[in-house]
């Protein structure tokens, strides 16, 4: 199960939605968020940047809970807690359950009640909806082509 967490940017102006995997990490793992229009004092030790969007965590606590579930704490770095799912994007983007409803809303409208065309129109939209944020530069897009 996985532990949902939404997050007003720190200038107020966005909200992120992200989960963390497996309720591993807490909330309090993520120190902030950070959208484009935020001003931000990029550190890589604590900080995940992807596509304007940074993340920043609590890596002290991450890293004294993470070993407990078998993590190399020599691997543990902010791109790792991201990459691995331990805390990123509840979806593709920070914005993605809000922005996929919407998309899917109409991707079901278009196919009338019709089962296959339904199926069809999910396998067509999801891989063209990937590929297009992976074009875009989202790192969890990119990784999933």
């Amino acid at each position: 199960m996985c532990l949902s967490v939404t997050r007003e940017c720190a200038c107020g102006s966005e909200m992120a939605s992200m989960h963390n995997a497996n309720s591993v990490l807490p909330e309090e793992a993520i120190v902030a968020v950070y959208c484009p229009g935020c001003p931000v004092d990029f550190d890589d030790e604590t900080m995940i940047a992807d596509n304007g969007w940074t993340i920043e965590y609590d890596m002290d606590l991450v890293r004294a809970l993470l070993p407990r579930y078998g993590v190399e704490s020599d691997t543990i770095t902010p791109g790792f807690v991201f990459d691995e799912g331990y805390s990123s994007w509840n979806g593709l983007t920070p914005t993605d359950v809000y922005d996929k409803a919407m998309e899917f809303d109409e991707v079901v409208k278009s196919t009338k009640g019709d089962k296959r065309a339904y199926f069809e129109a999910m396998r067509s939209w999801t891989v063209e909806r990937t590929a297009r944020l992976a074009e875009d530069g989202w790192r969890k897009a990119k990784s999933a082509l």
